[in-house]
């Protein structure tokens, strides 16, 4: 896989999170600067497979919020539906 292919991950993942942290608990900004912080501190790689595993880092945190914004759809509805 070429540096080309890799950057464009990079880059998807990094719009992917952005996009969900319009909901994150804390705010969008505090969940936009903490996003900059992480991605920023892994510039320097330029190691292919150490990248790869930065982008399956970052799958797995995208999975995990996906799962916190669920769970607590989940809750939300599940509060609204008992009382009734």
């Amino acid at each position: 896989m070429t540096s080309s292919e890799l950057r464009y991950q990079v880059i998807h993942i990094y719009k992917e999170l952005l996009f969900l942290g319009r909901n994150y608990p804390l705010g969008y900004d505090y969940f936009r600067n903490r996003l900059h912080k992480a991605f920023s501190s892994q510039a320097h790689l330029d190691n292919e497979e150490q990248i790869r595993k930065g982008i399956a880092r970052a799958e797995f945190v995208k999975k995990e919020i996906e799962a916190l914004y669920y769970l607590k759809r989940y809750r939300t509805l599940k509060q609204r539906y008992e009382n009734k």
